[in-house]
């Protein structure tokens, strides 16, 4: 019979998603402070076009070196803007970004895997749009009601209304990532209700990985 002293815990790999402005962030620090490791596909989406990376010369080359800061990193607003208006190809965008991301993102959490966190957390807005959703299973999504969207989106990047609109319908409804979901928490409610959640989702994961 096996005591507590010979329990063995393995590393889970979870994929974290959501909408945009439905809180993922918040529920990635919250998973953090329990001992999960996130890896961050923005952040690394980030490092891959740093200046002098080969990323950051494909996005010149498709999008003109406009979108370059004075120092020469890329001026990701502008990028932005230019997407989320129509003024660039966001399927262009994606196909240069993707594939580049998914390597680095490998390399980190097959690194982080090796290291005996309870949980590996790839945080990634775009999993489920990506069709990446099956390798990393159980997904958890958070959601959130659009207006809610809306409202943290013109908060947080000082948008207009119509601004925020338009990168919420830019992206795939979050009734669509749901119904891919394993978990899915629901954040329009207090932080504390949230954390509650959270630690609901904890208990029920790292409980699975023991033995």
């Amino acid at each position: 019979m096996h005591g507590p002293s010979s329990r063995i815990v393995r590393s889970m790999l979870v994929g974290l998603t959501g909408g945009i402005a439905c809180g993922k962030t918040t529920v990635a620090r919250m998973l953090a402070a329990r001992g999960a490791r996130i890896i961050d596909a923005d952040q690394v989406s980030r490092d891959v076009v740093r200046k002098g990376t080969e990323g950051l010369r494909a996005l010149v080359e498709a999008f003109g070196a406009d979108i370059l800061r004075e120092d020469g990193e890329l001026n990701r607003p502008k990028l932005g803007a230019m997407v989320f208006s129509g003024h660039a190809d966001l399927e262009q965008l994606n196909r240069i970004i993707h594939p580049l991301v998914a390597a680095e993102s490998l390399r980190q959490i097959t690194r982080a895997l090796g290291e005996g966190a309870p949980m590996v957390v790839y945080d990634a807005a775009l999993l489920v749009e990506t069709g990446r959703a099956d390798d990393f299973r159980p997904l958890v999504v958070v959601a959130a009601s659009e207006a809610n969207q809306r409202v943290r989106l013109m908060a947080r990047n000082e948008l207009t209304t119509l601004e925020a609109q338009q990168r919420i319908d830019s992206q795939m409804p979050v009734a669509e990532k749901i119904a891919q979901a394993d978990y899915v928490i629901h954040n329009d409610g207090s932080v504390d209700d949230t954390e509650e959640r959270v630690a609901q989702l904890w208990d029920t994961l790292v409980g699975e990985t023991e033995r």
